[in-house]
């Protein structure tokens, strides 16, 4: 029979031995959210006209953001500073695909998200959901998007969720990013990723 000062001793052994086994899970700046049940993917038309999956992206990191061109303020932040990770990068930039999902489908054009693409990096894909398909993405995104009537019917704001989500390059959710952190963090975020991802 063990004594309970020796049971005690071999239990912290035993965890101690587990932890040394398994390796060190990567610590991010962003909320890791690995192994979350929502946000998997989606078959949208892209805007040069094709039918393409979030999948399609395999062996780079995605950072997938929601907005509209017409956006005053945070879009184009988020799409400046995008372009700046990819920068950061250097060599590693290249396996960086930003992705953006208009929430304003009305005024969206393909014409117009491609030349909004352009202004920020021309590698970038946007895509444009029907208002069904943008109702079933948000939802499984969990991301929140809502009209704001302006002074004309074609002069109106859209209020949403400002920040981005991040895939590792095998195609998992691995991290929200929220609004504002800057580009570095985000930077140094993808490149844990991109040393933890095989």
């Amino acid at each position: 029979m063990f004594s309970n000062t020796r049971r005690c001793l071999l239990s912290v052994l035993a965890v101690l031995a587990l932890t040394a086994c398994s390796p060190d899970k990567p610590k991010f700046n962003a909320i890791d959210i690995t192994g979350a049940d929502y946000a998997k993917g989606f078959t949208l038309t892209d805007h040069m006209g094709q039918s393409r999956r979030l999948s399609d992206f395999k062996g780079k990191v995605v950072v997938l953001f929601f907005g509209y061109t017409q956006c005053p303020d945070v879009c184009p932040t988020s799409m400046v500073e995008l372009a700046e990770v990819k920068r950061l990068l250097g060599a590693d930039g290249d396996k960086l695909q930003g992705v953006f999902v208009t929430v304003d489908p009305a005024r969206d054009t393909a014409e117009l998200l491609k030349a909004y693409m352009a202004n920020f990096d021309p590698t970038f894909v946007a895509f444009i959901p029907t208002p069904e398909q943008l109702a079933v993405v948000a939802k499984d995104y969990k991301i929140y998007y809502k009209k704001v009537d302006g002074k004309t019917s074609t002069s109106y704001t859209v209020d949403h969720s400002a920040g981005s989500y991040v895939y590792d390059t095998q195609g998992n959710l691995r991290l929200y990013s929220r609004y504002g952190v800057g580009p570095q963090v985000l930077a140094q975020d993808i490149q844990t990723l991109l040393r933890a991802t095989p």
